[in-house]
């Protein structure tokens, strides 16, 4: 991690990154920690190695963070998370949920023909989690004055697709959830706001993603490049951040302009 930016936004505070093995999460936890946070990386059983590397990183870098395993289907489980945020830094000041079952997407066909177990999965673990990720951080949050709950949601809650309609339903309820806890908890210091990125590349993806693929969507784009977890990453950060203390009950597309409002 670099110190170059000469600013740490988030110096004693506490995050907790739900999701941060890979891609998004990952960077998110790292940009959070080079900006001075104490993090609590958490992301399913199967997992664990990736966090584990993830939390040596952060330590090896001169920062503070440690690992937790948790399934955002069961209630139990993201109740644990919580606390062992609270365990282990005794305070929660930020929450990045960017969780989802991501394998389940490529059986979401269509309204006819998709199956009641792919809707039950896809809301179980895009919605249902997210609900229960906010209720269990919200009290820790209200405990320090305040605090910054950050979703990952998706463009696809308002492209309008003609497909993945479980996804879409999934993040538009998010949407709905991130207003929600903004208007009944903004006056008592509460911050929801969620990131909606558009396709972004990981390392992981640019190689295995047909080359021809990725250069149709910047072809067909209006950014001169393809987007990355970092530039999620920066847009948690942000909100994290006293920086974004103004933000609040927004739904923000971070997408190279592949969607405008």
């Amino acid at each position: 991690m670099s110190q170059a930016m000469g600013s740490r936004r988030m110096a004693g505070k506490v995050a907790v990154v739900a999701g941060a093995a890979t891609g998004i999460g990952r960077a998110s936890a790292l940009r959070l920690a080079e900006e001075g946070a104490a993090i609590v990386a958490g992301s399913p059983a199967g997992e664990k190695a990736l966090i584990d590397d993830l939390v040596s990183q952060i330590g090896q870098s001169g920062g503070r963070a440690t690992g937790c395993v948790f399934d955002a289907t069961d209630d139990a489980s993201v109740a644990a998370l919580i606390d062992a945020a609270m365990a282990a830094y005794g305070g929660i000041d930020a929450v990045h949920a960017n969780f989802a079952d991501l394998r389940i997407i490529f059986e979401d066909s269509d309204a006819i023909s998709v199956t009641d177990a792919v809707l039950e999965r896809t809301l179980d673990v895009n919605l249902k989690g997210m609900m229960r990720i906010t209720r269990h951080a919200l009290p820790r949050l209200q405990q320090r004055g305040g605090g910054a709950m950050i979703y990952t949601s998706s463009t696809a809650a308002i492209a309008g697709e003609d497909t993945r309609p479980c996804y879409a339903m999934a993040k538009s309820g998010v949407n709905a959830l991130v207003r929600h806890v903004a208007s009944r908890w903004g006056k008592e210091g509460i911050r929801a706001n969620a990131i909606m990125p558009g396709l972004v590349i990981t390392p992981e993806k640019r190689e295995t993603m047909p080359k021809d693929f990725q250069a149709q969507v910047l072809a067909e784009g209006r950014s001169q490049r393809l987007g990355e977890p970092e530039d999620i990453a920066a847009m948690v950060a942000l909100l994290a951040s006293r920086d974004g203390e103004w933000i609040n009950g927004q739904c923000i597309a971070v997408d190279g302009g592949a969607t405008l409002s």
